[in-house]
């Protein structure tokens, strides 16, 4: 089942508009997360929402927004006033110029989103707009109204629908020179950047997402499994730390290692698939469908706390 739409409204080039929906492209749903416990009771921690002052309980038809001039001095704004300020963007992504995408600054990306047809009409002068900004080559700029701020959005064809991804405006992007400032002046020479040349032509790829695994992730859940089955938790050792003395000495080693063979009968170790270690979970997972079939199989079992 398709998430619920985070925005509805239109996409207009010119005189051409067409009712759209626009939907999350990525999620944080399948990760693993923590609640907060009382360690003495083992129950969960609640957080409420309390008048500084009095210390009382604030029902949420009580709270109004406030924009604080100094200590102890706000401007309240209401729900009402700040929907009389709604700009055409609430409703509207109005496309007011076409960039190349080797323009935008990847510092001023934020998210992407999926944008379809919203309903049985307008799906020809959407496809008019899709194929458009394809055919140019270019990345279409608008404007849109989400989570009650204006933002920034440029929309790029994806296959049948569009992908429109937030953009930060410069106010909100620091500037690098306070940072890179103090990096010293270093002359790279030739022979050293030959060598590492060698070593990122011996590592090239393509961009395979699918390859990718998210290690943490997968430790998380052996922990968990550990954890659940009652199983001692012992540290790992870390990995110390090289220290590099000669860096012709260390690029030379580093190609050396590229190109050394494997080991006659040690087989090559295969990557893990993505995800692996979560069919393994005792636990359910929302939105891991395997996982879940997997533990329908299995008795429920009682709530209870475990300690390392």
């Amino acid at each position: 089942m398709a998430p619920r739409a985070n925005w509805k409204g239109f996409l207009r080039l010119s005189l051409v508009t067409c009712p759209v929906a626009l939907y999350p492209a990525t999620s944080e749903s399948e990760k693993i997360s923590f609640n907060q416990l009382n360690r003495q009771t083992g129950h969960r921690i609640k957080y409420l929402k309390v008048d500084a002052d009095t210390g009382d309980e604030v029902p949420n038809e009580d709270i109004v927004k406030g924009y604080q001039l100094e200590k102890d001095q706000f401007i309240e704004v209401t729900k009402e006033e700040l929907e009389e300020i709604a700009l055409e963007s609430t409703r509207t992504i109005e496309i007011d110029e076409f960039v190349d995408k080797s323009d935008i600054d990847p510092r001023y990306l934020i998210r992407p989103y999926y944008i379809r047809p919203d309903g049985k009409v307008g799906h020809d002068a959407f496809a008019v707009i899709r194929e458009t900004i394809r055919e140019m080559n270019k990345v279409a700029i608008g404007s849109v109204v989400l989570t009650n701020r204006e933002h920034i959005i440029g929309l790029e064809p994806l296959d049948k629908g569009l992908v429109g991804t937030l953009l930060r405006y410069p106010y909100e992007v620091r500037s690098e020179q306070e940072y890179f400032d103090e990096i010293q002046d270093v002359k790279v020479t030739k022979d050293m950047l030959d060598l590492a040349k060698h070593i990122v032509n011996q590592k090239a790829g393509r961009f395979e997402p699918e390859k990718f695994e998210d290690h943490y992730e997968t430790a998380l859940i052996d922990l968990i499994n550990k954890k659940r089955a009652g199983k001692p938790i012992t540290p790992k050792e870390r990995p110390a730390a090289g220290k590099v003395v000669d860096l012709m000495e260390a690029l030379r080693r580093s190609v050396g290692q590229e190109q050394a063979p494997a080991k006659a009968g040690k087989p090559s170790k295969k990557p893990r698939k993505a995800g692996a270690g979560q069919k393994e979970m005792l636990m359910p997972i929302e939105g891991k469908k395997p996982v879940r079939e997997a533990a329908a199989k299995k008795p429920a079992s009682t709530r209870s706390r475990r300690s390392a």
